[in-house]
């Protein structure tokens, strides 16, 4: 259960319709292998004890005693099961009969929660044997207890921070006010949801879509336990389509007309962050609920959820190109509104035959053509220096004159150089100075040119450097227009990729494919033997775990410790634990300490939920410590 994560299970077991002392022993079965997975939170179906298909025995004084004596049972056979527990059952309360979800932990029930939308109509007709439910219901005696019975009781885990669970069933969820909002507003971050809903021809997409949604409006886990095959099929087949949802994400789903368990792993943390983020997700307001506490066994939880490697790249492979036309459309229609706005003439590109630059030379080209302008208002313009090689040169210069653009090329070594003298600098001594120099040389190349022609500058820069802060000051880190500034490297890639598969272009695929294969580099070290010889990767770290330490930081709000785990987890068998903990260390130094740098940074279209803006998703202070983070680090182990 540290750092959040909590196991959670939903099962269907196979009933046998009004024999309540067959299912339970069905039940209990379900519940000790939900319990070898070390799930913590189980759910199980609508009136299970009996099946919900029960019908006019629901009348029936035997079928009610042999229920309640079914869950005695039930609570008995799980004293040893460390887990909450949530079990469906017809319950007797004021002289009417309630359809409900018993809560039990460790042999004890702790409170009833009563079904509130009861369906009578189509194939349903539930007012015919129950009432509707209600907020505070009292209490009803119960192997002696007194136990709360009520739509509004909340059960809290006492060492499991966050860890707050409700229930509601079935219809519940599909009315529109269901009880589950009340519950999340009250501080619930798990739903869990007794279900009897019956199959039909494309049903299940539909509910699969209820329980990803609402799991998503409410910031929440949604566990989702239906009845499957041991129903009657007089009239209806149920299918067993038992879900796990969290924050509009499905976790885990059973195969349909299988009884299965299903167990999967929930973030409690995340999900308690997401909320303090959300400015208009309102403060747990519970004056009006029944807190009810129960503990858990604390144990480190077995991971059993996925992390994706490339969380800002989408691994089907017809949604990663929907994306990337979609991205690419979003960064041109960002750039075409600033040029119509500003009436420019033209828009000046420095192109290095890098991925960043070659990304946006192509919005470029789509924002042209979107505006019905010539590529000859595109003035793209080389500027070889003491790095450049062949290879990006050439690249370069075939790109420039495949998209038809204004080819433009400005050498800066003999600017460089007397630029040296004046600042008494040995060109021999290749340091930072040596470097910065050539960056902002090109800069005032590219600022004046624009000048020139009556346009601005685009930047190139992406948002991993961004975030690491490497970019020259008043370099490369400056433009007029930053078409990439959102878009994290491990995606300008794919872009780029897209780009050239989609192209009509040969030549020009031929050479973003060349692009694609050239390693990153700000090429401002001398070649090694014709080839490059700064890589930027061996300098910073590899960008894919950058891009991954970012989202989990930003997105997701986790502290180092937690970030280092699922980091783990990830990329296992790609990096050492030793390699992780390294550029993790890196990462956050670099992110706290170059703050600065995009405290200033020029406009740019947001493409995605990870931004550095500024001026919308980053409100971060130059000056910010990182000594926190760091010592987290330093407690960490490889």
């Amino acid at each position: 259960m540290k750092d959040g994560f909590i196991t959670v299970a939903a099962a269907t077991p196979q009933v046998a319709v009004a024999d309540c002392e067959a299912n339970a022993q069905a039940i209990l079965a379900c519940i000790n292998e939900m319990a070898e997975a070390h799930a913590k939170v189980m759910v199980l179906p609508e009136l299970c004890i009996t099946g919900y298909t029960c019908s006019d025995l629901f009348w029936q004084t035997k079928l009610l005693d042999e229920a309640e004596a079914a869950l005695s049972v039930i609570a008995e056979g799980s004293r040893q099961v460390d887990a909450l527990i949530t079990v469906g059952m017809p319950l007797r309360v004021a002289g009417k009969l309630l359809n409900v979800a018993a809560i039990l932990c460790r042999g004890k029930v702790l409170g009833f929660v009563p079904k509130v939308n009861l369906p009578a109509y189509n194939e349903f007709y539930e007012t015919r044997h129950f009432a509707s439910g209600s907020a505070d219901m009292g209490t009803v005696q119960f192997d002696g207890e007194e136990v709360p019975v009520g739509t509004n009781l909340l059960f809290s885990c006492e060492n499991v921070a966050d860890l707050c669970v409700a229930a509601e069933i079935c219809e519940d969820l599909w009315v529109p006010n269901p009880p589950s909002v009340h519950h999340a507003l009250a501080g619930a971050s798990v739903i869990c949801n007794l279900s009897a809903s019956d199959e039909m021809v494309g049903k299940g997409g539909y509910r699969r879509d209820l329980v990803a949604g609402q799991s998503a409006r409410l910031v929440c886990a949604y566990l989702y336990a239906t009845a499957g095959e041991g129903e009657s099929t007089t009239d209806l087949v149920f299918g067993g389509q038992n879900l796990i949802a969290e924050n509009g994400t499905v976790l885990a789903e059973s195969a349909t007309f299988e009884n299965e368990i299903n167990v999967a792993t929930i973030d409690v943390q995340r999900l308690a962050s997401e909320r303090r983020r959300m400015s208009t997700f309102p403060a747990a307001e519970s004056k009006e609920y029944r807190e009810i506490s129960f503990a858990l066994v604390e144990e480190e939880t077995k991971l059993a959820r996925f992390f994706d490697a490339d969380p800002f790249v989408p691994s089907n492979a017809d949604q990663l190109s929907d994306r990337c036309e979609e991205i690419l459309n979003i960064q041109a229609l960002g750039l075409k509104k600033r040029l119509a706005h500003t009436h420019a003439k033209s828009a000046v590109v420095g192109i290095s035959g890098g991925l960043d630059s070659t990304l946006a030379l192509l919005v470029t080209a789509r924002a042209f053509d979107m505006l019905g302008l010539s590529r000859k208002g595109i003035v793209a313009v080389t500027m070889p220096g003491f790095g450049t090689t062949d290879r990006t040169y050439n690249n370069a210069v075939a790109m420039i004159k495949s998209l038809g653009a204004t080819f433009k090329e400005v050498p800066i070594a003999k600017a460089v150089m007397q630029h040296f003298a004046d600042i008494d600098h040995d060109a021999s001594i290749h340091d930072v100075t040596y470097e910065n120099s050539q960056a902002r040389e090109r800069t005032q190349i590219l600022m004046d040119i624009a000048n020139q022609a009556n346009g601005f500058v685009i930047g190139t820069g992406d948002l991993s450097e961004l975030a690491l802060g490497w970019a020259t000051y008043n370099g490369d880190h400056m433009s007029m227009y930053a078409v990439n500034a959102s878009v994290p490297k491990t995606l300008v890639r794919h872009l780029v990729r897209h780009y050239a598969d989609t192209s009509a272009d040969e030549v020009l695929a031929g050479v973003l494919y060349d692009v694609l294969d050239t390693p990153v580099s700000p090429e401002l070290l001398p070649p090694e033997d014709g080839a490059i010889s700064q890589k930027t990767e061996d300098l910073v770290g590899p960008y894919e775990l950058h891009d991954f330490f970012l989202y989990q930081m930003l997105r997701m709000c986790f502290p180092p410790a937690k970030i280092y785990r699922v980091a783990k987890e990830a990329f296992a068998g790609r990096y050492s634990n030793e390699t992780i903990l390294k550029w993790l260390r890196t990462f956050y130094w670099r992110f706290f300490s170059q703050q600065f740098k995009r405290s200033c940074l020029p406009d740019g279209p947001k493409v995605g939920s990870v931004a550095v803006s500024p001026r919308g998703d980053l409100r971060m202070p130059s000056d910010a410590c990182v000594s926190a983070w760091i010592k987290e680090v330093e407690t960490l182990q490889p």
